[in-house]
């Protein structure tokens, strides 16, 4: 998955208009025009197309942990320089204050039945002996979950 797939797809299931991207872009300390949350929203072969870095998505999930948790105290967290599914995975867990029987659920929205030790080695750090990637598929099934779940319908 790309992370103009990710973001299209986060934008989709909250309903955010551009002034909501630009402040939950906000929310993370970093600044974006309109332009450039509608060019990294644009389909792959549009000319005017621009690629979502790992470290723009990672300050927008950032932004949105925020947005739906609320600001901690002190300075923001430094975004990632590189990003993997499960720091996405994890991410998008905080910002919806989901527990993993939540997502678990979520899961089971979209078809894909997993157990919680299966779930569980996806938030495990990357050195621990039960670590496991968390490959596409996990997470394109969790973003259909998360919007079967907050927008059913479309």
């Amino acid at each position: 998955m790309t992370n103009n797939n990710i973001l299209r797809r986060i934008r989709y299931v909250f309903d955010f208009d551009d002034s909501k991207m630009i402040a939950i872009f906000g929310l993370a300390d970093h600044q974006v025009t309109r332009e450039q949350v509608s060019d990294w929203l644009k389909k792959d072969d549009d000319p005017a197309y621009q690629e979502f870095s790992d470290t723009q998505l990672a300050i927008f999930l950032n932004g949105l942990i925020n947005d739906k948790r609320g600001k901690k105290k002190g300075p923001q967290p430094e975004p990632e320089k590189r990003l993997t599914n499960n720091i996405i995975f994890m991410k998008l867990k905080i910002a919806l204050n989901l527990k993993a029987e939540d997502v678990l659920e979520i899961m089971h929205l979209s078809n894909l039945h997993i157990s919680k030790h299966e779930l569980s080695a996806f938030f495990r750090k990357p050195g621990h002996k039960h670590y496991r990637d968390c490959r596409n598929q996990i997470l394109r099934n969790f973003l259909k979950g998360v919007q079967l779940k907050f927008r059913p319908h479309p």
